[in-house]
């Protein structure tokens, strides 16, 4: 059953949000750089983000609370896709509806990168259409089906 939420970009207040999520244990876990992050560097790194036209930036609202965040990065020819449940808001099907919303509205080819044990980010990009394209590194690469492979 879809939860009604809203998708809207993120602002500099919800750097507090943001900073709290990505310094949480499993999030941490799932994530390519494990360390915990400074307010004073993660205020930089999201007033840059939030300037660059080479990143785009999500919340997920339900009833005007922050759930969950989507990241796409421009790389060479596609996004990358990065996402974020917030702890209190887990197994409750976020963020499949979020990336579902999301991959209809990027009109341009999709990637995403997972770690082999975050299942649940595994179960999310399968359910909402991602490939499997390889796995390099202890990383898994997925592709949206408007692309095959990015190293073609």
């Amino acid at each position: 059953m879809a939860i009604p939420f809203l998708l809207r970009p993120v602002q500099i207040t919800d750097a507090e949000c943001l900073l709290a999520w990505r310094n949480d244990t499993v999030t941490r876990e799932a994530s390519h750089n494990q360390d915990i992050i400074s307010l004073e560097a993660h205020i930089k790194w999201l007033s840059n983000s939030l300037k660059s036209d080479q990143r785009l930036l999500w919340i997920a609202e339900v009833d005007g609370i922050a759930v969950a965040t989507c990241r796409a990065d421009r790389l060479e020819n596609a996004w990358e896709l990065s996402w974020t449940v917030a702890p209190e808001a887990r197994g409750k099907g976020i963020a499949y509806q979020m990336l579902a919303n999301l991959v209809r509205c990027l009109d341009e080819p999709l990637v995403a990168q997972v770690k082999p044990d975050n299942i649940a980010s595994i179960k999310v990009a399968e359910r909402v259409g991602f490939v499997l394209d390889k796995q390099e590194n202890g990383v898994l690469f997925y592709v949206y089906p408007t692309m095959f492979s990015i190293t073609d």
